[in-house]
């Protein structure tokens, strides 16, 4: 059962001990553990989420799964059917990013799909919803805020006092707050983590499909890194087929990107927040084999 519910046991999560006027001695979780799901590209990704994810639900005792998946209907942008099936898989949120746009269906998502986020930092009027509070039964509820980075992406608004505005509206409903940063810059990503320490329990960057090593909780209580990588096909650039991209530096002729088939992982972070303060208190990077 997920973090908060009651159990038997707790493989080194905080534990709160309940005993029952029965006599029976219970443990409750004190703790969430949070999966971050780096992009999801193609159908090989999506095959991973579905393959994988509820194992490690169950291995590693999730609580909550948020998804970037901006990347899963070929490649490029997201439909309808993509996300049915990526919330099937046992995601809960899916994020976006600069590729939000890529299919023409996504404002059918924005306008109807509760669990679907777009970068906050649109301007007003955008369809759609740049943060959600999410709440199970049994699990304390958990706020979940999408920026979209500026450098060297498209004009948006500015996501630094955006996301700092969110994080106080959403404190008073939930001590738990994670933040899907989509940039491209990674002095844009730490920075912005830097000014939420202890505003938030996560900042986790997406978008350049490369997992950093550089995991790390601040002295706030925020859990950081760089980038969660991406779920789909490593054996790749980036996710695409290798010779096209090349042929592309090599001529700068244009070329179809095809998503690529092999070495499919499912890359991301697995964060552990205590419920009470809302600070993480263990971040590790996940990076599972198909």
């Amino acid at each position: 059962m997920a973090g908060g519910r009651l159990r038997l046991g707790g493989k080194g999560r905080a534990p709160g001990n309940i005993t029952l006027a029965s006599g029976l001695f219970l443990i409750t979780l004190l703790t969430v553990n949070l999966l971050f799901v780096g992009d999801i590209v193609g159908e090989p990704g999506r095959y991973a989420i579905r393959r994988i994810l509820p194992r490690l639900r169950e291995t590693r005792q999730i609580d909550m799964v948020i998804a970037n998946g901006e990347n899963s209907a070929g490649g490029a942008g997201i439909t309808v059917n993509t996300a049915m099936e990526i919330f099937d898989s046992g995601v809960d949120i899916i994020t976006t990013g600069d590729h939000l746009w890529d299919q023409k269906e996504v404002k059918f998502l924005l306008l109807t799909e509760s669990r679907f986020l777009r970068p906050l930092n649109y301007p007003p009027g955008t369809p759609g919803q740049g943060s959600v509070i999410w709440r199970s039964e049994g699990v304390p509820p958990v706020g979940v805020i999408n920026l979209q980075g500026r450098t060297f992406m498209g004009p948006l608004d500015n996501p630094f006092p955006c996301a700092k505005a969110e994080a106080a509206r959403l404190r008073p409903m939930t001590k738990i707050i994670f933040v899907d940063m989509h940039a491209e810059a990674t002095s844009e990503k730490i920075a912005i983590a830097r000014m939420l320490d202890g505003q938030v329990s996560a900042v986790v960057g997406t978008h350049t499909h490369v997992q950093t090593a550089d995991e790390q909780i601040f002295p706030g209580g925020t859990a950081y890194l760089t980038d969660a990588g991406f779920t789909g096909p490593h054996e790749s650039v980036l996710g695409r087929e290798i010779a096209p991209v090349i042929e592309r530096f090599i001529t700068n002729t244009p070329q179809k990107f095809g998503v690529a088939s092999g070495n499919v992982l499912l890359q991301g972070a697995l964060i552990e927040i205590d419920n009470d303060s809302g600070k993480a208190l263990k971040i590790q990077r996940v990076s599972e084999p198909l």
